[in-house]
This record gives C-alpha cells, structure tokens and sequence, in this order.
C-alpha cells in the first residue's frame, strides 16, 4: 500500500502534471464512491499538492476574475491500499477513478483523477491534517525524533517494535514494506519491545567536540533506527515513479523490488503480527513473538513448494489490484489529538483488519423433522421425496 514516500511522489506527480494546466467546471465523484461530494465549481481554477506523512493535500485556487467568485478549497487524501493520482484524456477515463478535476477549455481535455480500485483511500473537505498524527518522518525529523523520545512512557512502546513503527501518532508515513527495510538494516528482532530498543537512543548524544562533519559521518556509518525511519523513505523517494506519472510501467516497479532487502524477499521469514499484518525480517523474531505463530521462509522463484511453505507474498505499490476482489471493508478512520486509550491512530488505519476465521455453528434441526441430505437423484420423484421429507 502506498506509504509515506509515495504520498511525497504522488504530490509531486500532481504538481508537475498541472503545472500550467486551468482547470474548470464541477469536481465528479463516481457513482460508487466512498468519499463525500465536493462542493466546487469555478470557470478556472489551478491545483496543486502537497504531502505529510500518509497525507496529501490537495489545494483548489480560482484564477482571478473566475466565476462564480469563491473561496480557495483544499482536500486531504489518504490513500488506502491502492490509491493514486492520475491525468488522463477526459473521454478516456481509468476505471475506478472516483474523483474527477476536469480542465476548461481551450485545449485538450484532461482530467486529473483519484483512482482507487479497493475503495479503501479517503478524502475529506478542509485542509487540516488528520488529528492525532506525529510529525512526518521525511520532512519533520527533528520533530519526529523529539515526539518519539518525549514519550517512550506511553504505552504504544510496551508493544513490539515491528508494531510500535505502525503507530501513525509517532511513525507517521512509516508502513508496512519501510517497517521491515528499517529493522532489517540494523539486526532488530521485530518483536523486541519498543521501549527497550528506543531508550539507548535517549543516551546516545554526539560529543560536543566532534566537528559537524564528524558528527555527519558518524550518523551515516552508524545511524540509530529513528535516522532510519527519515533516511530510507529518502531512497525511496529517490526511485522516483512506481505508477504515478503515465511513463511509469514495470521499469519503475523493478527498480523499487530490487531496492528491496528484506521485505518480501527471498530467504526471509515472515510472521503475522496482533493486527494481522506480515512483517518480513531475518534471524530471531525476538521475545515478544506471537504465540504459535509459525516463522515461514519465502524460497526462491523456481522451487517447488508444498502447502506447508506457502507463505503471504507482499502487496506491493503497483501489484494491489490482484487482491481487490472480495477485499472486506475496514473500520472508519479515527483520531484526535488526545485520544482516550483504544481509539487511537495506530496500526495504520487505512488497512482493514485481517478476517478471523472460526467454526460455524450448527443450527439445531427442528424437533419432529429429520435434517435435509444432499442425494443424487435420477428422477424427479426421488427429488420430490427428498423436499417432502
């Protein structure tokens, strides 16, 4: 699902798509959306983006002299599990693209569209950041740090870290694919308790007589996991495209799978944890492990694997539409900024909760009458008997 690194290349996309573009008429919303109406219509109106952690903010600013005369009106995103922008010919449409920013004429007509194929992305009116977030890990570090290490005493950090790092109200734009890359990289046991792994952090201070180069190298030779958390969505970044300019294709997608070292890849071990989610890594799984939960290798392409070495593959940003059949609807997103206990933004809230599956239950059959059996019947009579009885 797209994480922080791609909500940043998303809002880019849509700054360098409608740069010099104006955009006239009413916002569509798709029949079958899931987000509100979007009350606006302008005779010329220019759009841009930016983003914040798993956010996006989309700013609609009417040209002078357009009509009618209106307010600027901005729209923040989150994208769900398959989310994304695209700009296509307005009598060429992609599908699922549940709204829809025409541009006036003259010229040729484009449309800037939210496209979504499992309908999990939200949107909603007003420029304000979902309440309850932290700062953003690629563009708020300082912040970032500094909110995780004031409140290592909450008790997100008695949780495993591999879950803590989904705790959007501290790790906000860190996900599931960056989770695994960031423990990976330093030997993390993903189920060792937050608190434990964060605290040495808290003592870890640069010399006072270390230059500021030295200080520089040292972060780069030996960087801490919430340097990581800020770093390594950069080189995400850094690949640029995965699906969200029209010449992205599979070029893009194999240079972010060979990025790739630990989430999904071959030889890794991958376990589920409390909220269903798979997380990859490599070696001990740590204390805090699931009870019972099994630590399954992904072998190599080519191998041959039994039922009992099938493990989940991992839904990467350009392969969500194979899952999109059948997917079960989350719970609404929630959060304030001081919320009560279990109301709460972590675990991702865009992703929906992993199904639970359990026995059915028997109905008892009514007294006096035998339960109906499934016979294979050559004649109609037989079948006529079966219903009567």
């Amino acid at each position: 699902m797209p994480e922080g690194p791609e909500l940043h290349l998303a809002s880019r996309f849509v700054n360098a798509a409608c740069a010099g573009l104006v955009f006239g008429g009413a916002v569509e919303t798709s029949r079958c959306s899931r987000g509100p109406a979007v009350p606006f219509e302008s005779s010329a109106y220019r759009i841009s983006a930016s983003a914040r952690g798993k956010e996006l903010r989309l700013a609609l600013r009417p040209l002078p002299g357009a009509l009618p005369a209106r307010e600027p009106l901005a729209l923040v995103f989150r994208f769900g599990m398959t989310g994304s922008f695209r700009l296509a010919p307005r009598d060429a449409l992609p599908a699922h693209a549940h709204l829809r920013f025409y541009t006036a004429p003259p010229g040729p007509r484009l449309a800037l569209c939210f496209v979504d194929a499992r309908r999990f992305g939200r949107w909603h009116l007003g420029g304000d950041w979902q309440p309850g977030r932290g700062p953003c890990v690629l563009l708020e570090y300082e912040r970032f740090r500094e909110n995780v290490l004031r409140n290592l005493a909450h008790k997100a950090f008695e949780q495993p870290i591999c879950e803590a790092l989904l705790d959007q109200r501290f790790f906000n734009g860190i996900g599931n694919y960056l989770r695994a890359e960031i423990l990976h990289r330093l030997g993390i046991p993903p189920f060792e308790k937050a608190r434990t792994v964060l605290e040495a952090l808290q003592q870890r201070r640069p010399s006072p007589e270390q230059t500021l180069s030295q200080k520089i190298r040292a972060k780069l030779q030996s960087p801490d996991l919430l340097e990581l958390c800020h770093s390594v969505p950069k080189e995400v970044v850094q690949l640029g495209g995965k699906g969200y300019g029209p010449e992205s294709g599979e070029e893009d997608f194999a240079a972010f799978r060979a990025w790739l070292r630990c989430y999904g890849v071959p030889g890794m071990s991958s376990l589920r944890d409390r909220r269903g989610r798979t997380i990859w890594f490599q070696g001990d799984p740590g204390p805090l492990a699931p009870k019972g939960g099994k630590s399954r290798k992904k072998k190599p392409k080519g191998a041959q694997q039994g039922p009992e070495h099938r493990t989940e593959g991992p839904l990467l940003p350009s392969a969500a539409r194979s899952r999109s059949r059948g997917a079960r609807r989350g719970p609404p997103e929630q959060g304030t900024a001081q919320q009560p206990e279990g109301t709460s933004l972590q675990q991702d809230p865009e992703v929906p909760p992993a199904p639970v599956k359990g026995r059915r239950r028997r109905q008892p059959a009514a007294s006096g009458h035998r339960r109906p059996q499934r016979i294979k019947a050559n004649t109609r009579s037989l079948e006529e008997g079966m219903s009567a009885s």
